[in-house]
């Protein structure tokens, strides 16, 4: 780490609301709140006047906090401030980062993900935000970006000491950017004209950071109530979660208006027991995963009456966020989303490239959800829908998932159904785990190879359908039965993919 530059001089004043004392460490910050009183402070010189108050922090599973240290492209930053935002589906919160130069960057975390970002200055006028649509690509200084999303969102809370600090609760737009190599750029509109910055993907651990939180989820009595179907007691496990499902009835529960506001739920009919219980720990390519979610999913191609299914279990970690562990038909995947946009062909898009790779298509279809239990970071209904398409190079895998605000990429790779079991000590139930389907082939071709391989896959087929004309949808993950096409190597479901 670099030695830190010469401190600027700090600036305590009391508190307009309470008396205590609030300091401004940053020069650039022009707007404050009081950790005492909760008042919403403006500094005007050396004078700080009374805002209001702000709202209560949301309560997230963060294990940053302020004053939290670290280093950024060997600069040493505090974390002195935080903005907490959110759209319709799900929150994010913005860390403001004060570099000892006397500068500021913004740490974004959005579900255990993590972007740093540093103001950045364009060379034109940006547009509108309704002018970006999300799925196109456009350049920005020079460089080519693609749309991945455009929301409505709002400030919900705040906390510390702050550059900006938009109108509590005042909806504003958020167009979202990205490149191919993890680059992200961000356009806010809450003022005229609207303001960017531009950054990177990152990791906690690789920005040597101090100071936080032991612990990312909390035990709070508050975080248990009545399900509004059956009246059963249901306990929220990550304070981040959006929707929770029923132990005793299996009511989908929508928790994205707080524990406090009206409970919705729906009713879920032919549960599906997963094959590897809520609830357990295991340890999938050296980080250890606790599963909090799982959803089956339903599709169906273009043009063609089968339907198939797979099941996705929602993995977390503190430091990591959350990943997709995936049961198909096509075998295990674990996948998360990128923070960089792939870049598809752009004239047949059947093929897309990323960090360097090229992926073949192998899917194109529309994805559903019909079955729920665990808990969302965001807000999941039955019947969601995205249209998807899944690239393939040998085991490593590419998703698209498209709603009409979002696209976000998944990456991943397939692993074996033996890993599987054994990450999560369920050696005694791995045949259930097995699907004996080969990787795929990044570039096919036409001969007596191919030959070989169609009737390698036709006695699978035979196998597969066999198999599920027998088994029981309450033990296995048996209900997609055969398909002809389709299928998900994993895929973002609908969740905030806002970094």
């Amino acid at each position: 780490m670099t030695q830190p530059t010469a401190t600027q001089r700090r600036y305590t004043a009391p508190c307009p609301g309470c008396g205590a004392p609030v300091e401004f460490r940053s020069a650039q910050s022009t707007h404050a709140v009081c950790g005492y009183c909760q008042s919403t402070v403006v500094r005007q010189g050396e004078v700080l006047s009374r805002l209001g108050k702000m709202a209560e922090l949301f309560d997230d599973h963060s294990p940053l906090q302020l004053f939290a240290t670290g280093s950024y492209n060997k600069r040493n930053f505090t974390l002195i401030g935080r903005l907490q935002y959110k759209t319709a589906k799900g929150t994010w919160a913005e860390w403001n980062a004060f570099f000892d130069d006397g500068t500021n960057g913004w740490l974004a975390e959005d579900n255990g993900a993590y972007v740093f970002t540093v103001p950045l200055r364009t060379q034109s006028a940006l547009p509108e935000a309704a002018r970006f649509r999300v799925g196109a690509r456009t350049t920005i200084n020079g460089k080519l970006y693609t749309v991945a999303s455009n929301v409505s969102a709002q400030l919900i809370s705040a906390q510390g000491e702050l550059p900006k600090l938009p109108a509590l609760g005042h909806p504003f737009d958020v167009v979202e950017l990205r490149g191919e190599s993890s680059e992200v750029l961000s356009i806010d509109y809450t003022q005229a004209p609207p303001t960017v910055s531009q950054g990177t993907a990152v990791q906690l651990d690789d920005l040597a950071l101090k100071g936080l939180k032991d612990e990312s989820t909390k035990e709070e009595k508050g975080r248990q109530f009545d399900c509004p179907h059956c009246g059963a007691p249901v306990a929220v496990a990550l304070a981040s979660s959006k929707s929770i499902t029923c132990g005793s009835c299996n009511s989908l529960i929508d928790l994205s208006q707080g524990i406090g506001g009206e409970l919705k739920s729906a009713m879920q009919d032919e549960p599906i027991n997963p094959l590897i219980p809520l609830g357990t720990v295991g340890t999938l390519q050296g980080t250890a995963w606790q599963v909090v979610g799982f959803q089956h999913r339903m599709g169906v191609a273009p043009g063609d009456d089968e339907h198939f299914g797979w099941s996705e279990y929602l993995l977390y970690n503190q430091k990591k966020g959350f990943s997709f562990l995936v049961d198909s038909e096509e075998g295990w995947s674990l996948v998360r989303p990128t923070t960089g946009a792939p870049t598809m062909a752009s004239s047949s898009a059947q093929s897309a490239s990323y960090l360097g790779s090229t992926y073949t298509l192998k899917y194109s279809y529309e994805a559903e959800t019909n079955y729920v239990c665990g808990e969302f970071y965001w807000p999941v209904v039955r019947g969601q829908k995205t249209q998807n398409k899944d690239f393939a190079n040998g085991k490593s895998l590419l998703s698209l998932e498209q709603s009409p605000s979002e696209l976000v990429w998944s990456h991943g790779e397939q692993i074996s159904s033996d890993a599987v079991a054994q990450a999560f000590k369920l050696q005694d139930k791995k045949d259930l785990f097995k699907r004996d389907v080969a990787p795929f082939s990044a570039a096919p071709s036409i001969g007596a190879g191919t030959i070989i391989v169609v009737l390698i896959v036709a006695l699978i087929l035979l196998s597969l359908l066999s198999k599920c004309s027998s088994c029981d949808p309450k033990v296995e993950n048996c209900s997609s039965s055969y398909r002809s096409s389709g299928g998900s190597f994993g895929g973002f479901s609908g969740g905030g993919g806002h970094k």
